[in-house]
């Protein structure tokens, strides 16, 4: 495979005009970005339609350097409006559809935003104000107009990312365009994308993820995306798996442990034969081809990141043989660090780091391969928009960037990630102990629907949320007494915790286990917003 730093220089894919500029000579009449159901705009189409926008655009006084937000649905119009406002040299600021109108705001005004392109179902969000509103939903026949844009450098500023934050108020991650464009190049190493590939994206696009690799990468590839009009629930997701048939799908675990857990595991336990490990190994490769199948029979690579996926999911995705890779990165990396192409992953790894990117384990305790995982090259962030304080304390004196993950490497340059420094909780005779790792063995549980663990004065404990079924059994049954629901469900967490304890080692037991009774609040990338709940006291 041909350098990523050679392919870049080679084709002058460096900046994110010049990205399109190259997919629109290159795939003319190819399909690129459409809504499933719908005929797609063909490249040469959205080329028209991103030069039209950004003649609006100039028309209504924007210049280079200026704010714009985007706040919208998944659909072709958003990849219109990001290119266009890339083009003019502006600097595009992606909105999270869950924020709240508060949240919405406050990034507007932080950002300095001159406008803001938004979608009809998203406009009372925006409220009233002095700034343009421009509604997104005509872009995609936008006329084009011969307009004379400006030269974008590579290192020019293409993008504000306001992050979902788990620890509190979220920063405006700035990045170029060789951050963006050199990151979705680097991932062609997991992935060969051709123009012949086909996307259904179903992440939100105002997420670094979903549009760096699923929208600059596929688009500087030729390859075509369709978007749902919905969110990705089983109901909606199977059915345009069948039709689109995809090549290629972006996913976050949650969306992947749903699919396993309600759909694959129930008919795998309810053949007897699958209790016998002779039979068990053939009978999960046959639950891999039919899944193989749900996914329209052309998968080639179920890419998923964001967080970490559930081991018993990751093992029977390995043992299935299903093209899966896991990937690491963060927004502030625009995003992805590493990852391992389909059939060469290792379980628990995220695979070893792109090409071009370099990274260490740092404050590596004694006795102990691992540490903080920083990271240095093109596709670190320039820092956080208006926040020296914060970008300082996000690098280390000689310039690498703080992930604030802590993990380690194998023999064979695979990373492991253990979890995050700020939630690790000290043991009592100074072990490490990583609540992440914890929650994936009480997820395991047919009993859990989700789990936060955290350490108190008692030692290791944990918030627990029973599944609906579960809870509706147990209202069920002692529907005369509320206290004797509340010792029937105290019963469960305690047979739970049992169970838990007995498959870790003594120093990260729980001591404790408490009901959760309504969902954990979420992160738009669907994490705990863990700083809402209980939290592990300061390290000493």
């Amino acid at each position: 495979m041909i350098p990523v730093e050679a392919r870049m220089e080679s084709s002058s894919l460096l900046t994110l005009p010049g990205v399109l500029g190259r997919s629109t000579r290159a795939f003319s009449r190819r399909p690129a970005l459409g809504m499933l159901g719908a005929v797609p705009l063909t490249y040469e189409t959205l080329g028209v339609r991103v030069r039209g926008t950004a003649s609006l655009l100039r028309g209504h006084g924007i210049r280079p350097g200026d704010r714009v937000a985007i706040l919208s649905e998944n659909m072709p119009q958003w990849g219109i409006a990001y290119f266009a406002i890339a083009s003019l040299g502006a600097v595009v600021v992606p909105i999270m559809t869950e924020f709240t109108e508060s949240q919405i705001q406050h990034i507007l005004d932080h950002a300095g935003c001159a406008a803001v392109i938004v979608s009809k179902k998203l406009r009372p969000k925006i409220g009233e104000g002095p700034r343009l509103v421009l509604p997104i939903e005509p872009l995609d026949r936008q006329p084009e107009t011969r307009i004379l844009l400006p030269s974008v450098e590579p290192d020019d500023l293409a993008a504000i990312i306001y992050t979902s934050g788990t620890t509190g108020h979220s920063k405006g991650v700035m990045l170029t365009h060789r951050n963006i464009v050199f990151d979705a190049e680097a991932t062609r190493h997991l992935v060969d994308v051709t123009h012949r590939d086909r996307v259904l994206s179903i992440l939100t696009l105002a997420h670094t993820y979903e549009c760096t690799l699923g929208l600059v990468l596929i688009v500087s590839c030729g390859a075509s995306i369709t978007y749902l009009d919905r969110p990705p629930s089983a109901s909606a997701l199977l059915p345009a798996l069948a039709s689109v048939r995809p090549t290629i799908v972006l996913s976050v675990p949650l969306v992947v442990e749903k699919i396993y857990r309600s759909g694959v595991l129930p008919k795998l336990e309810k053949m007897p034969l699958y209790k016998v490990p002779g039979v068990r190994r053939i009978l999960i490769l046959l639950a891999g081809w039919k899944l193989r199948k749900t996914f329209g029979g052309r998968i080639k690579i179920l890419a998923i990141g964001g967080a970490a996926l559930a081991p018993d999911v990751e093992r029977f995705l390995h043992q299935a043989m299903f093209p899966y890779s896991i990937g690491y990165g963060l927004t502030e990396t625009s995003p992805l660090i590493a990852g391992a192409p389909p059939f060469t992953t290792r379980p628990r790894s995220t695979g070893p780091v792109l090409p071009g990117i370099t990274v260490r384990i740092a404050d590596v305790r004694a006795g102990s391969r691992e540490g903080e995982i920083q990271v240095k090259g093109p596709t670190v962030m320039k820092g956080y928009y208006r926040n020296p304080e914060a970008t300082a304390d996000a690098f280390t004196p000689d310039g690498w960037l703080r992930t604030g993950d802590l993990g380690e490497f194998d023999a064979n340059g695979n990373l492991y990630i253990r979890g995050r420094s700020k939630t690790m909780i000290l043991g009592a005779s100074g072990e490490n102990i990583y609540p992440e790792e914890i929650e994936a063995v009480i997820n395991q549980s047919p009993l859990v629907d989700e789990s936060l663990v955290y350490g108190d004065s008692g030692g290791v404990a944990a918030l627990v949320q029973l599944k609906p079924d579960v809870l509706a059994a147990l209202v069920s049954a002692v529907q005369d007494s509320m206290a004797r629901a509340e010792h029937a469900a105290g019963e469960l967490l305690e047979r739970i915790r049992k169970e838990v304890n007995a498959q870790l080692a003594a120093f990260s037991r729980l001591s404790r286990v408490e009901l959760q009774r309504e969902p954990f609040e979420k992160t738009p990338s669907q994490k705990i917003k863990r700083f809402l709940y209980p939290r592990t006291p300061p390290r000493e």
